[in-house]
């Protein structure tokens, strides 16, 4: 009975933790529908929140988007053109970067980079009373902080896909001409990707971005607000935001491809 009454309380504190974290989503999607009804401050915390998550990760992003283009793309063209199939290069490129690789890493690199600071952030305020003072000031803490983190993160994310997809196909073409590969000339290497590319596979990178961000930023900052005044609750907000948001990105990603190409 112990046992079961363990279960109960495990299945029931999982429910309640999805449930909040589905409000505190479905509440920050609401709000973003109407931008023009954003404070100042909003704007301008969306505006650093970008700047840090987006722009400050281009080297880092490139710089991994560099060497996942050399280690697949350009192995793929050499294994293809080998066996005399350059016509599937196209398509392989699309269903290993576009389709899977590239939203999985840019997510690591954000929730790596940016979920810790979120969350040590939030839970730093916390500590600090900062957001007793925000409350007493009649601000919403979900619109004034919640609300530009998980946009700022999503946004971050689908730009920086983007890159990484382009990146690496560049990267791998020149790798390839570089080692003496048959790659074919950049025409006719772009048309065999663009060919391959669906309208299934924008909907895909979209969805693989674009959701997985917003749940990374949603619960980065339940779990940075949700500490209860102790210092070293900060460190372990950090970890479960890091945790919980590669747990959210595997079953979004799983989910996503599912509804997508099944």
């Amino acid at each position: 009975m112990n046992g079961l009454a363990r279960l109960g309380v495990s299945i029931r504190e999982g429910l309640r933790r999805h449930g909040h974290l589905a409000a505190v989503a479905s509440a920050v999607l609401r709000l973003s529908v109407s931008p023009r009804r954003w404070p100042r401050t909003v704007r301008a915390i969306l505006a650093r929140q970008i700047l840090f998550t987006g722009f400050e990760a281009l080297r880092l992003v490139a710089l991994v988007a560099v060497v996942m283009g050399v280690a697949v793309v350009l192995q793929t063209q050499v294994w293809l053109t080998k066996f005399g199939q350059s016509a599937f290069i196209g398509p392989i490129l699309v269903a290993v970067i576009i389709r899977e690789l590239g939203p999985l890493l840019v997510n690591f690199v954000v929730i790596g980079r940016s979920g810790t600071a979120i969350s040590s952030e939030l839970s730093s305020m916390r500590v600090a009373g900062e957001i007793r003072v925000l409350d007493s000031m009649g601000l919403d803490p979900l619109a004034t902080l919640v609300l530009p983190r998980c946009i700022g993160v999503a946004v971050s994310v689908f730009c920086l896909a983007v890159l990484f997809v382009a990146v690496s196909f560049v990267s791998g073409y020149l790798a390839g001409l570089l080692l003496g590969a048959n790659v074919g000339t950049p025409g006719l290497f772009a048309d065999s990707v663009l060919r391959a590319i669906r309208p299934a596979d924008i909907v895909n990178l979209s969805a693989k971005t674009l959701l997985p961000g917003v749940l990374t930023g949603a619960i980065c900052c339940i779990e940075g607000l949700g500490v209860r005044g102790a210092l070293t609750e900060i460190p372990q907000a950090a970890s479960r935001g890091v945790v919980r948001s590669v747990a959210a990105l595997f079953v979004v990603s799983i989910l996503v491809s599912l509804l997508t190409y099944a």
